[in-house]
């Protein structure tokens, strides 16, 4: 390896592949900053998670922005559903929505299991897709009907 590194590299210990490997870890995946300290460790490159953490900081947002123009188109049909879930002994409602082809469009918790909180996940899926569904698919609970009555797509 030659000693000229790209100016964004410079005056960093490690080389750019390994950087740039310990960075793709860490966005590509969901992993933890220790996960991709142990991960580089096994391949015998010593890395504290602050330092990798430091990397994501540095070097995240090209590498989040490359894998989400990468990753494939979202799909139209949505699958809405719910569970509960018990924290620190109160009860919450998990809001979750998927594509069809497994993708997680986005989680949200929240205390109650009315329309409001259907129609703030509607509110919050629609604003960031931007285009509404052409399908959705519930488990038939009243409140998605509520909400997407009220202002939701129609499917």
């Amino acid at each position: 390896m030659s000693n000229l590194r790209e100016p964004l590299y410079r005056r960093h210990r490690f080389p750019p592949e390994i950087i740039s490997y310990a960075v793709w870890l860490y966005f590509g995946f969901p992993l933890s900053l220790r996960m991709v300290e142990e991960m580089l460790a096994v391949r015998g490159i010593c890395v504290s998670y602050e330092t990798v953490r430091r990397w994501a900081i540095k070097f995240g947002r090209t590498f989040a922005s490359e894998i989400r123009r990468r990753a494939p188109a979202r799909g139209d049909k949505w699958h809405l559903d719910e569970v509960v879930v018990s924290i620190a002994g109160e009860t919450y409602w998990l809001r979750r929505a998927v594509d069809q082809h497994g993708f997680v469009l986005d989680v949200l918790i929240l205390k109650r299991r009315d329309r409001r909180a259907a129609q703030r996940l509607l509110t919050k899926l629609l604003k960031r897709a931007g285009v509404p569904p052409r399908v959705m698919i519930t488990d038939k609970l009243k409140s998605y009907g509520a909400a997407r009555a009220e202002d939701g797509p129609s499917g």
